[in-house]
């Protein structure tokens, strides 16, 4: 494990989970600026993570679920107004996973359950 604290790790993977939901919009079809941040903010923001984060559960290892529920546990400071206490620390979890992963340079199992959530 590294040596990045758990908000550390939610950092990081809170910007490599936006660079994958730009990078879909992208290949979506979306051409303008305006309209890939708008498809983008759908997907990134807390009330989205939090349900996402939820079925994702199902979807990790053991190993990836201890990180993931040290994501959620984790002590925030500030809660967005508009989204729950509840749904920020779900959204926390599913970012420190996709952190984690990247600093593990587990790029393909970042595919694999951005895609699986993209099914969703």
């Amino acid at each position: 494990m590294h040596d990045i604290n758990t908000l550390g790790l939610a950092y990081i993977g809170d910007a490599v989970y936006e660079l994958k939901c730009r990078a879909a919009a992208c290949s979506a079809g979306f051409t303008t600026a305006e309209a890939l941040h708008r498809e983008t903010v759908k997907k990134v923001n807390a009330n989205a993570q939090s349900v996402l984060s939820h079925r994702l559960t199902e979807l990790l290892t053991d190993e990836e679920k201890a990180v993931w529920t040290r994501g959620r546990n984790a002590k925030v400071h500030a809660i967005p107004k508009n989204s729950t206490e509840a749904e920020y620390h779900y959204a926390t979890a599913l970012e420190t996973i996709f952190g984690w992963l990247y600093l593990e340079e587990r790029f393909e199992r970042i595919d694999e359950l951005f895609e699986r959530l993209s099914e969703i």
